[in-house]
């Protein structure tokens, strides 16, 4: 198509992350105006967001321009403003600075932490969903080992090196993994009053076993190495009160108080604040995390030119339980919806959107990962390859995919992380 011509039927994107950046790539060249509007000018690749947050890489080499990404596709444009409201009657999106019509909306908006009715807790403990997120947590991280370089009270000096991970899901795990890397290995010989490796790195899990959505046998042995890494697991263990930097923690009938500088949250998501604006504007249903209840087709209900996708999605029509909130699910869902919209405008009809799943890796640091493809379920160096491989090949951009490889080469042969600037977020 070319960048001049006119399209009859518009189709408007609410996010530019895997989802909304998959359907706007999978639209490119269809008989369509695709207008994709993000308050960010990036798309972030969040499941490197740990690495960013422990110094393993730099937050640009996991952020690609979306202007530079969909730049082949003359047919779409890229707004940087921020979603106020919608209209679905009028078919008019609210912008910040005005608005835009749509003969087509999708919705791909995602999560933020969900800390349970406790918000009050993210000013102690903090998230991991942006990059301002990792570079806080990398912040708080690094500081924590400056201030216990200094630090000359037994006790105030191991509440600085003392760090609590709350929520042992995949995030949970890779992160704590980092952890125990970057004060085992990497930060050896870098103090002269502390030993790094005295840093005690807790993972606290609510549920009976660490990275509850894998297969039992994984969970054991991913805990296994944690341990390897000086990672304490706390498993059926609540947080009942976050503190100043006191965290409060029931496990069965033990009640534990915990003295610590920095606490780190991957608990838990909810949805978008979005997800309250459909709502209100198409009565759309939401589930307990707040996300949009959707149709087979992903649309919702009584309104068919609304499309919602990836995180924000609660997705129960192909098997009993939800869709996670991976990558893989908003892409494929990015993906069916372009495929949907140019079925309808050639005058055809799809099946309901089918996830394929593909299988979940976690990595626990170096050289080790557990892997579950279908019926194949490894652990080790093979698995570590796979995490490699899989992460490297969803990179967005040729430069992040070469940026990010030379990175983690030159850390694996060398033991050392370039990225640990502390800066004010």
């Amino acid at each position: 198509m070319k960048s001049g011509e006119s399209y009859p039927h518009h189709v408007v994107i609410i996010g530019g992350g895997f989802g909304g950046l998959y359907a706007a790539k999978s639209l490119g060249c269809a008989p369509v105006k695709v207008t994709l509007v993000d308050k960010r000018n990036f798309h972030l690749f969040q499941p490197l967001l740990y690495q960013v947050a422990t110094g393993n890489v730099a937050a640009e080499e996991i952020a690609a321009s979306l202007r530079a990404t969909l730049s082949p596709y003359k047919n779409v444009h890229v707004l940087l403003d921020e979603v106020l409201d919608i209209d679905a009657d009028e078919r008019k999106v609210i912008l910040s600075d005005g608005e835009l019509s749509y003969d087509t909306l999708i919705v791909a908006t995602g999560v933020t932490p969900h800390y349970f009715g406790h918000d009050e807790w993210s000013q102690a403990a903090v998230g991991l969903k942006t990059v301002e997120d990792a570079q806080e947590m990398r912040r708080r991280i690094l500081f924590a080992f400056e201030a216990a370089e200094r630090e000359t009270d037994p006790e105030r000096r191991r509440a600085w090196m003392t760090f609590v991970v709350i929520g042992a899901g995949s995030a949970g795990v890779e992160l704590s993994g980092a952890l125990g890397e970057l004060a085992h290995e990497t930060l050896q010989n870098d103090f002269r009053s502390i030993d790094p490796a005295e840093a005690e790195v807790l993972l606290v899990e609510a549920a009976d076993r660490i990275l509850p959505a894998y297969p039992p046998q994984l969970s054991a042995k991913a805990e296994a190495a944690l341990a390897r890494l000086g990672v304490t697991v706390w498993t059926r263990a609540r947080v009942t009160d976050i503190t100043g930097d006191t965290i409060s923690v029931s496990r069965g009938d033990r009640f534990d108080r915990i003295e610590a500088h920095t606490m780190l949250w991957t608990a838990g998501i909810r949805a978008s604040p979005m997800a309250n604006v459909l709502a209100r504007r198409t009565d759309a249903n939401l589930d307990r995390l707040q996300r949009v209840i959707v149709e087979p087709d992903l649309s919702i209900t009584r309104y068919p030119d609304i499309f919602v996708i990836g995180d924000l999605a609660s997705f129960s029509h192909q098997r009993d339980e939800l869709l996670p909130a991976l990558a893989p699910v908003a892409i494929q869902q990015g993906q069916y919806v372009a495929r949907l919209i140019r079925a309808r405008l050639a005058g055809r009809s799809l099946p309901g959107f089918s996830y394929f799943d593909k299988g979940n890796v976690a990595v626990i640091g170096r050289n080790t990962a557990v892997v579950q493809l279908g019926r194949f379920k490894s652990e080790g160096f093979i698995a570590w390859l796979l995490w490699v491989v899989i992460h490297i090949y969803y990179l967005v951009g040729f430069d992040q995919k070469m940026l990010v490889m030379f990175r983690w080469v030159w850390n694996y042969f060398t033991r050392r992380r370039g990225a640990r600037l502390i800066t004010q977020c």
